[in-house]
């Protein structure tokens, strides 16, 4: 017995939607066909175990397409963080490396103080005997000198002996500033003349290495010395400036090579007086850096 309309029944196909199942009965009672049955699902299983493995393959391929893809972009990306191990012992940055550069803002070198001292033009700060020679006394180590008279002149030649007027004259000094300074029974002068500039400070220097001397100041308690009897003499120069002392005993006793108190006093007088000539420079120096 048949249902349904006339004509061919149509096969039923699981894989196709409302296709009808053919029912192949051996007689009246409608009992299923099992072995038809159990054949259209072993068909539909292999069918759908064809299409996994299918579908496997094709996320395989896929898969190894994406990591082929990653490493060529990680050979080709030079950001690449991490540790590579695929370069050469020697890589190193190129020189062209894109390091930020910086405008300087490093300070300027500080003035020389020597250039202040050095002409006339630039030193221009007050001179005087007060501020070459400031204060009632100076100490020099555990060495107290008390200061006595001070002198200042334009007529160089006046405040000089030996051969030191006519190298004064002649090399250009303008002014010759003095102070005497005791420890005991020893009295020092020193004289300061200046120049316009450097040159002629170092050239009255070498010229006065030998028989020139500055004159012995006497004032202010203190008595005349060397006058008459042998003297310790020392000539130097800084800048515009050439500096002399006259030292020796107030009691006119000569000095000799083993008066190293006189010695002594000399050298801290020298030492004094170029400090005070280079505080100079250094003053006005930080005025000009400052300004």
């Amino acid at each position: 017995m048949s249902y349904g309309q006339g004509g061919p029944q149509s096969q039923w196909d699981p894989w196709k939607p409302h296709s009808q199942q053919t029912w192949n009965s051996g007689g009246d009672d409608g009992t299923p066909d099992w072995a038809a049955l159990a054949e259209a699902s072993e068909t539909r299983n292999k069918r759908r175990k064809l299409l996994f493995v299918g579908a496997g393959a094709v996320a395989t391929i896929a898969v190894g397409t994406a990591v082929a893809m990653a490493v060529v972009s990680a050979n080709n990306d030079t950001s690449a963080s991490g540790s590579p191990t695929n370069l050469p012992a020697s890589a190193s940055v190129p020189s062209d490396s894109a390091t930020p550069s910086f405008a300087s803002t490093s300070a300027p070198p500080p003035l020389d103080p020597r250039d202040f001292i050095a002409s006339a033009k630039k030193d221009t700060a007050p001179l005087s005997a007060d501020t070459l020679f400031p204060g009632t006394q100076l100490t020099m180590g555990d060495t107290v000198y008390k200061k006595g008279a001070t002198a200042d002149t334009t007529n160089c030649a006046s405040a000089a002996g030996g051969n030191l007027p006519k190298i004064l004259t002649t090399g250009g000094c303008t002014r010759l500033i003095r102070a005497t300074y005791t420890n005991g029974g020893i009295a020092i002068t020193v004289g300061v003349a200046v120049f316009d500039d450097q040159a002629h400070a170092t050239k009255v220097r070498k010229q006065a290495a030998k028989k020139a001397v500055v004159r012995s100041l006497p004032g202010k308690g203190v008595k005349n010395f060397c006058n008459a009897a042998v003297c310790l003499t020392t000539t130097n120069a800084v800048g515009r400036y050439a500096y002399f002392t006259t030292g020796g005993f107030l009691d006119g006793k000569n000095v000799t090579n083993k008066d190293t108190k006189v010695f002594r006093a000399g050298t801290d007088l020298q030492q004094f007086t170029f400090n005070q000539i280079y505080r100079r420079g250094q003053a006005q120096a930080s005025a000009a850096a400052n300004g």
